[in-house]
C-alpha cells in the first residue's frame, strides 16, 4: 500500500553547528546521564536495554513512567520552560530549573527533588560512553547552559522524529521504538531481522545484549569525533560482505571507515529540496542495502 505524506515540520529544520553549542551539548549529556541511571535503576530490563531511553515530547525529552514504591512518575527534559520536571501518580509535582551550573551542583540537587517526591534511588556515579570521563560528583569542568542552544537541539529532534516514525511504520517485523539513547546522545531506531547475531569475542554486557540479534540500526547524532557535526547513521549487523561498496541515496550520503557505517552529514540533508524525502532515501537505501547482502526475508519483514 502507498505510503502517507511525512508529517513533520514545514519551517526549515534548524541549524545545530557543533562548535557552537558544544559546552552546552556537554553538559546536558552529563544531566541527562543522571537522569537516566535513575530510570534505569527503577525500570524493569528489557530487551537491547529499551527500558533506558528517553522519547521525543511536545515539549523536550521524557523517560516515560517509571515505578516506584507507591505508584509511578514521570520526568521530562522541558525545553520550552527549561526546567526538568518530576510528575509522580500521586500528584506530586517538582520542577529544578535549567541553568548554568556545574554537574556536581546538579546531582545532588535532582537527589534532593527526588528524595521530596519520596523517591530513592542509587545510581553508579560516572559518565558512560564518553572519553575521560568524570564522575559525576567531581565534575565542574562541565557547567554551561544556553537555553536557546538547547531549545534548538530540541527542534532538530522535533524534525527528525516524524519522519523516522514513518519509516518505522513500514515495517512488519520486530523494531525498537524511535528512541534517544542518553549514553550515546543520538536518536535511534532498530529492525530485527529475527535471526540471531553471532556472539561478539570479547564484547561487555551492553554490547552483547544490543547487537545479540541481527539488526539494521539508523539514527542521528550531533556529532564529534571522527564527525565534526550533526550527522545520520546506518549500519547493519552483523555487517555483511559488500556493504561498505553498497551504492546508497543520497549522493553525499558515504561509508565511514572508521565508524564502519554510512554516515550522511545533517547540513546536507536540512538544505535539501525535501528534508523527509532525503532522509527517507538514506533510511531506506541503507536498509536496503543490508538486507540485500545479509539475506533478510524482505517480504515477510515489510509492508507492500
Amino acid at each position: 500500500m502507498p505510503s502517507s505524506p511525512v508529517r513533520t515540520a514545514q519551517k526549515p529544520w534548524p541549524a545545530l553547528p557543533l562548535k557552537e553549542w558544544k559546552d552546552t551539548y556537554d553538559t546536558l549529556h552529563m544531566w541527562m546521564q543522571i537522569v537516566g541511571k535513575v530510570r534505569m535503576e527503577l525500570s524493569a530490563p528489557q530487551n537491547h536495554w529499551w527500558h533506558v531511553p528517553f522519547y521525543v515530547t511536545a515539549r523536550g525529552l521524557t523517560t516515560s513512567s517509571i515505578p516506584c514504591e507507591d505508584g509511578i512518575f514521570d520526568m521530562e527534559f522541558d525545553f520550552v520552560e527549561h526546567n526538568l520536571v518530576l510528575r509522580k501518580s500521586d500528584g506530586a509535582l517538582r520542577k529544578l530549573e535549567l541553568k548554568p551550573r556545574a554537574v556536581a551542583d546538579f546531582l545532588p540537587e535532582f537527589m534532593a527533588m527526588l528524595h521530596s517526591a519520596g523517591i530513592e534511588c542509587t545510581i553508579w556515579e560516572k559518565p558512560v560512553e564518553v572519553p575521560d570521563p568524570i564522575p559525576f560528583p567531581k565534575d565542574r569542568v562541565h557547567a554551561s547552559y544556553v537555553p536557546e542552544q538547547a531549545h534548538r537541539f530540541w527542534q532538530v529532534l522535533v524534525a527528525l522524529e516524524p519522519v523516522f516514525q514513518q519509516f518505522r511504520s513500514r515495517w512488519l517485523g520486530k523494531s525498537s521504538p524511535v528512541h534517544f539513547f542518553w549514553g550515546s546522545f543520538d536518536l535511534a531506531h532498530t529492525r530485527f531481522s529475527g535471526e540471531k547475531a553471532p556472539p561478539r569475542p570479547g564484547a561487555d554486557t551492553m554490547t552483547q545484549e544490543a547487537y545479540s540479534h541481527e539488526e539494521s540500526s539508523v539514527g542521528w547524532w550531533p556529532g564529534g569525533g571522527a564527525v565534526d557535526g550533526p550527522a545520520f547513521y546506518a549500519y547493519t549487523v552483523p555487517e555483511p560482505a559488500g556493504l561498505k561498496d553498497a551504492r546508497v541515496k543520497p549522493e553525499k550520503a558515504s561509508y565511514h571507515p572508521e565508524l564502519k557505517e554510512f554516515v550522511l552529514m545533517y547540513d546536507d540533508v536540512r538544505t535539501s529540496d525535501s528534508p523527509a524525502d532525503t532522509l527517507l532515501d538514506f533510511l531506506q537505501s541503507t536498509y536496503e542495502a543490508g538486507a540485500n547482502l545479509g539475506g533478510w526475508d524482505r517480504k515477510a519483514l515489510e509492508r507492500e
